[in-house]
């Protein structure tokens, strides 16, 4: 299988899939297509089908869209998902969810794995959203006993939530001691930091993400290596 992903500082579709698979311990072919190479248009017009990430290819097949992805994932591996049934319908519930919703965390909150922000105005529309994500965490873990979101394992609701778990780590959002514990959790996986310093040093910069968390607030820190010139 080859998945096709950009760049790890940036790219919260990407991480779900490619953690899932790691975790789950299948192997993979990465191929990394940075946004600061794409012109115009849909950024990987031409290289995936709807012109975004990530995209899977197994073959002759190619699967495109995070969640899409996830399911094929678990007709190779039962275990991507819960096998309890209730704990089965709760995880992808929540993972229809995080894939439908939490817009204000996206727009404020943008996945930027190196930076440390002071955010500028922790909106109601923002603070409510944070306060949900920190609800649905606590529910998963309380009814399915952790230390996963949806049982004694790791899971696609799990991968679905690491992205968050990076900026939960960048922007410092007011959660209960709960929901940070099970962020930290996420974080201490070793693919995870894996993905994490792997972005930490990637070269390029994208405008357009570089944007979003200029807008968001002060950076503290910016723990990346130095940009390089982009590639036309």
């Amino acid at each position: 299988m080859r998945l096709t992903i950009a760049n790890k500082n940036y790219s919260s579709w990407s991480l779900r899939p490619w953690l899932l698979l790691q975790m789950l311990g299948l192997p993979f072919e990465e191929r990394l297509l940075p946004f600061a190479t794409s012109t115009g248009g849909l950024a990987y017009a031409g290289r995936t089908p709807n012109g975004r990430v990530p995209c899977l290819e197994d073959g002759d097949l190619v699967v495109w869209d995070s969640l899409a992805i996830v399911e094929y994932i678990a007709e190779l591996a039962p275990g991507a998902w819960p096998g309890d049934r209730a704990a089965r319908a709760w995880a992808r519930s929540a993972c229809a969810e995080m894939h439908a919703g939490f817009g204000r965390i996206r727009d404020v909150c943008t996945m930027n794995c190196g930076l440390r922000v002071k955010v500028r105005d922790w909106s109601p529309a923002l603070l409510a959203e944070w306060a949900r994500m920190d609800a649905l965490w606590c529910e998963g873990l309380q009814r399915f006993g952790g230390p996963f979101l949806a049982g004694p394992v790791f899971t696609a609701v799990d991968a679905f939530f690491a992205p968050v778990a990076l900026r939960v780590q960048s922007y410092s959002p007011p959660l209960s001691p709960t929901a940070q514990a099970y962020a930290q959790r996420l974080l201490d996986l070793p693919p995870l930091q894996d993905w994490y310093q792997a972005a930490l040093l990637e070269p390029w910069r994208d405008p357009a993400h570089e944007a979003e968390a200029q807008a968001a607030g002060d950076w503290l820190q910016d723990l990346r290596a130095p940009a390089t010139p982009s590639r036309p």
